[in-house]
Order: structure tokens, then C-alpha cells, then sequence
């Protein structure tokens, strides 16, 4: 398994930007489909967005589309989620995941490991 470390949290004013970072141990990052996933207070954790291993096809919720862009470099075992014109609906702990499936993975229950997530708070 890859270990995760998410980095980049914070608070932020709406219509402000993060940019969240994943640092992950092992050289087989590059095997993996990567995402990520929130959880707001008192919700179940949701789906954000997800990349293929080699970078070449992306997902996203419906809720982030066109705000929200996820990014990998192979190279450097990162990934990165880059989150533009933010609401206070985006306050969450942010999660990065890793999957052996080597497509976009939207169900949680197909990714094999987690980090430990950072918080986001977007104040209005």
C-alpha cells in the first residue's frame, strides 16, 4: 500500500483559493488512480474528484466542476488539487485516496488507501 500525507489546508475567505498537496510514500504511486474526498460536519464523505494514473482522464462532482482542478506529477509521488472561486459549502476535512484501479474511481469502497485529510474552512 502507498502511505498519504495531505498538506495545504486552512482557512479561507468565498470566492478565495487553495491549493490542497498529497505526498505519497512508495515508488508505485505512478500504478495508482488517485482522488479525493471530503467530509463536511455531521455528513457522510463525498467524492470530489479523481485522476487517472497516468494523469490522462479526470472526474469531478457536479459541485466543483469548473471551480476545482486535480493534478498529478508521477515524478514527485504528489498529487494536488488546486480549488478556485470556494464557497462556505466547501468547508470540509479534504481526504487524498489511492486506487489500484488505474481509471477515474468515483466509489469510495474501490480505493485502498487514505491519508489523514486537512481541513479547509471557507468563511463567508
Amino acid at each position: 500500500q502507498v502511505q498519504l500525507v495531505e498538506s495545504g489546508g486552512g482557512l479561507v475567505q468565498a470566492g478565495g483559493s487553495l491549493r490542497l498537496s498529497c505526498a505519497a510514500s512508495g515508488r508505485t504511486f505512478s500504478t495508482y488512480a488517485m482522488g479525493w474526498f471530503r467530509q463536511a460536519p455531521g455528513k457522510e464523505r463525498e467524492f470530489v474528484t479523481s485522476i487517472s494514473w497516468r494523469g490522462g482522464s479526470t472526474a469531478y462532482a457536479d459541485s466543483v466542476k469548473g471551480r476545482f482542478t486535480i493534478s498529478r506529477d508521477n515524478a514527485k509521488s504528489a498529487l494536488y488539487l488546486q480549488m478556485n472561486s470556494l464557497k462556505p459549502e466547501d468547508t470540509a476535512v479534504y481526504y487524498c485516496a489511492a486506487s489500484k484501479f488505474r481509471t477515474t474511481v468515483i466509489r469510495s469502497a474501490q480505493y485502498d488507501s487514505w491519508g489523514q485529510g486537512t481541513q479547509v474552512t471557507v468563511s463567508s
